[in-house]
């Protein structure tokens, strides 16, 4: 069981994707393929779950019971090579719960269902393997195989924009994946007089030969080249300011579940990458960029809080607190090269919490965006100036909603306390760690970046105020409660949001050790 759980967690999804198109046609069951998807990531979620409660955070990946690493392509030494350690297995759990959740926000989906269930679990698969390779053209095979599902979801399932919104996701992502291609092949080849001229993508022996790579390119130190390659790639899928704009027009026009994954998982992948890659291989160079990763982490803190300020979109608003949230997990990365050690494991460890917290926070949040969409058809906060209908243009779009579906409301203000970071919630902790991190290393720069927890509570508490507060407007009493369907899709996150609030102790645990070797790994080259 061991041996195969990460395989499965990968190819299931594959699997239920492929039976999905005989099913639909030999089985006369209704909702046969909606039923595929969700027992297949019923079934995925129940072995991430297993595996969390079996995993041993002291193991390294190499004693773990569940690595396995098999020979794929022998002449250019590339291998199957999978295993967990305390940086993957909260993105694992976060990539099964929210792919289950997801499948069943996504029931109302009718237009050809198939074809949408299908590149969903494909989507799903690619994520789970980016998470779980350990080796380099495996782990970049995984990335690329995300881009086809996720551009046709947007593209075919999303809003009026959905085709600009699909090609502009494509074309950044691509983009980044160029010149993370490139730095797989560079390591490659640099790194092959150190393992008898046999170039190797085996991430745990990158660890070893890439800092021991000592050549110039084009009058560049190659280790600076491959890190910035590298960055590039991953900066993109963060995103990191100025390679965020593809982001809040993919988040508007991407259908809610997607939504979903995208600010849930996709952006974690960004972040993960830099950790699993960039920062083991390229100590040295982590040590001479921290500074910059820190005023950029800064900048996305700030200036996706203040577009988020601007915008009368709820989705909109949403997609740019994510950039600004990441801007912590930016910061707390930044901390490493701090001279406490303390201060580096406080920061390392927020920014793999924020990680996951985050993930959970903001897929609630366009998970109960989702739900008032459905009903009342729009998300505006203030009807725009060009509105179709001139007489509501400027006006509020909602307004006293509080009074006609009180549990809704009441889970919005719960969402929107934890977008907040307030205390008891699970975002207070991770950015508390991370700015704790950031200020042994950082103090003015985090100082500065602190002025983002003010301009969270300016666009949550303001949305709040003219959607929910107010007297009701009378083109909405119509309007329904939250129903079982989506409050089963939302009170699970909400439990974690609260467990890892007041109990934070065993997303801690996770990460912890695997997060002290790599700080070891970089204060090591300082």
């Amino acid at each position: 069981m061991e041996k195969s759980i990460l395989t499965l967690l990968i190819f299931l999804p594959v699997l239920g994707a492929a039976l999905m198109v005989p099913a639909s046609k030999f089985i006369k069951v209704k909702d046969i393929v909606k039923w595929i998807a969700v027992a297949t990531t019923g079934i995925q979620l129940a072995l991430a779950a297993w595996l969390y409660l079996n995993f041993d955070p002291t193991l390294s990946i190499m004693e773990s019971p569940f690595t396995v690493q098999v020979e794929w392509i022998k002449h250019f030494n590339i291998e199957y090579f999978v295993g967990i350690d305390g940086l993957s297995i909260p993105m694992v759990l976060l990539t099964a719960l929210l792919s289950f959740l997801c499948i069943i926000a996504s029931w109302n989906i009718d237009k050809k269902p198939l074809g949408y269930f299908s590149l969903f679990l494909l989507l799903d698969a690619g994520m789970m393997g980016v998470f779980l390779s350990l080796d380099f053209f495996l782990f970049y095979i995984f990335w690329e195989v995300m881009l086809l599902p996720m551009y046709f979801l947007i593209g075919v399932w999303g809003g009026p924009l959905r085709h600009y919104a699909a090609i502009k996701f494509f074309l950044y992502t691509l983009f980044g994946s160029v010149f993370m291609l490139l730095a797989m092949l560079g390591l490659y080849y640099y790194t092959a007089p150190f393992n008898s001229d046999v170039g190797t993508f085996n991430l745990i022996k990158l660890i070893e030969l890439a800092p021991q790579i000592d050549a110039e390119l084009w009058g560049y130190n190659v280790q600076w080249l491959l890190w910035l390659g590298l960055f590039i790639g991953f900066a993109i899928k963060v995103p990191v300011f100025p390679f965020h704009t593809w982001l809040p027009l993919a988040h508007v026009e991407a259908p809610t579940a997607i939504s979903v994954i995208l600010a849930g998982v996709l952006l974690k992948m960004g972040t993960y990458g830099l950790l699993r890659i960039s920062y083991p291989l390229l100590p040295g160079e982590v040590i001479s960029f921290a500074y910059t990763l820190a005023i950029l982490g800064v900048v996305n803190i700030l200036w996706g809080a203040m577009n988020a300020i601007a915008q009368i979109d709820m989705k909109k608003m949403i997609a740019y607190s994510s950039v600004s949230h990441m801007g912590y997990v930016l910061l707390g990365m930044a901390s490493v090269v701090s001279a406490s050690n303390s201060g580096a494991q406080a920061g390392m460890n927020g920014a793999v919490m924020q990680m996951f917290n985050h993930g959970t926070i903001t897929a609630m949040l366009f998970l109960l965006v989702g739900v008032l969409y459905d009903q009342a058809h729009h998300r505006w906060i203030v009807y725009p100036d060009n509105h179709e209908n001139q007489e509501l243009a400027g006006k509020l779009g909602f307004g006293g909603l509080g009074s006609q579906l009180p549990v809704f409301t009441a889970l919005v203000a719960f969402a929107f306390f934890a977008g907040l970071g307030l205390p008891a919630l699970s975002g207070f902790i991770s950015e508390a760690l991370c700015f704790i991190g950031g200020f042994s290393a950082f103090r003015l720069l985090t100082a500065i970046g602190t002025l983002g927890i003010l301009l969270n509570a300016i666009y949550f508490l303001r949305a709040y105020q003219r959607v929910f507060l107010g007297r009701l407007n009378e083109s909405y009493t119509n309007l329904n409660d939250i129903n079982k369907r989506e409050l089963f899709t939302v009170l699970p996150i909400a439990f974690l949001v609260l467990l890892f609030g007041v109990y934070p102790k065993p997303l801690v645990d996770m990460v912890s050790t695997s997060i002290s070797s790599l700080i070891e790994i970089i204060q090591r080259a300082m």
